[in-house]
């Protein structure tokens, strides 16, 4: 049975707005089954452990999808999802590959979290597939492997700066993911806004926005069945 870990932001606040943020239902359950339904082992980590925030607009019922709604329903994912492992425990030896979701949360705390970066370094140099959706690839903006960034030269994608604008928060972010990703040398692509668009690049996959988590899960179960 396939391994596969799940990083998820303990972040809930966005930025200094009073407002809160989260990981992206959408973004964790579509991915999550997937995978799941395929009869890969999911583990879930946090940074501080314990239940990760939601995104409450992720929660609205406008925003349901056939999975938010399974997830909403799944009483033992609930209860998975309340004692998620301390990242710090984790070692990626116990794993097959990595997922991250996205929604806001992550851009505040994983990004700069020293546990996340060394956890990404040691899967991609363990020839492990890394895997990120919509603003989860900002996390990679710190992440070098041999000295040089990981994503230099490389094809990325991730929510992009139109994306960004079209939600009204491009001066709440600490910066703007489709910049630092360029900036690090990142070939970036996309699709049009909200449309699934992924790609891959050896063993990295990133995806652009929330429609895009599937088409990231699928390109994770294709590389992890080779």
């Amino acid at each position: 049975m396939k391994k596969v870990l799940f990083v998820v932001t303990s972040n809930d606040k966005l930025g200094n707005t009073g407002e809160k943020t989260g990981f992206w239902s959408e973004e964790f359950a579509a991915p999550y089954y997937e995978l799941l339904d395929q009869g890969v082992e999911i583990t879930i980590a946090t940074p501080l452990g314990g239940q990760p925030p939601i995104d409450p607009k992720s929660a609205d019922p406008a925003s349901a999808t056939e999975d938010t709604k399974r997830f909403d329903a799944d009483k033992t994912l609930q209860e998975k999802l309340k004692h998620t492992h301390k990242l710090s425990t984790i070692n990626q030896k116990d794993y097959d590959a990595v997922f991250y979701p996205g929604g806001h949360g992550p851009l505040w705390d994983l990004v700069e979290d020293k546990n996340s970066i060394a956890l990404i370094e040691s899967f991609y140099t363990h020839n492990k597939p890394v895997a990120f959706v919509c603003h989860a690839p900002a996390v990679l903006k710190n992440v070098k492997v041999n000295g040089e960034y990981l994503v230099k030269g490389k094809k990325v994608t991730g929510f992009t700066n139109e994306e960004e604008e079209a939600v009204g928060l491009t001066k709440v972010v600490p910066f703007l993911l489709e910049d630092a990703l360029t900036k690090n040398g990142g070939k970036f692509s996309k699709g049009p806004n909200w449309q699934p668009y992924a790609v891959e690049d050896g063993l990295l996959i990133t995806g652009q926005n929330p429609a895009s988590s599937k088409l990231v899960a699928g390109k994770l179960l294709k590389k992890l069945s080779k």
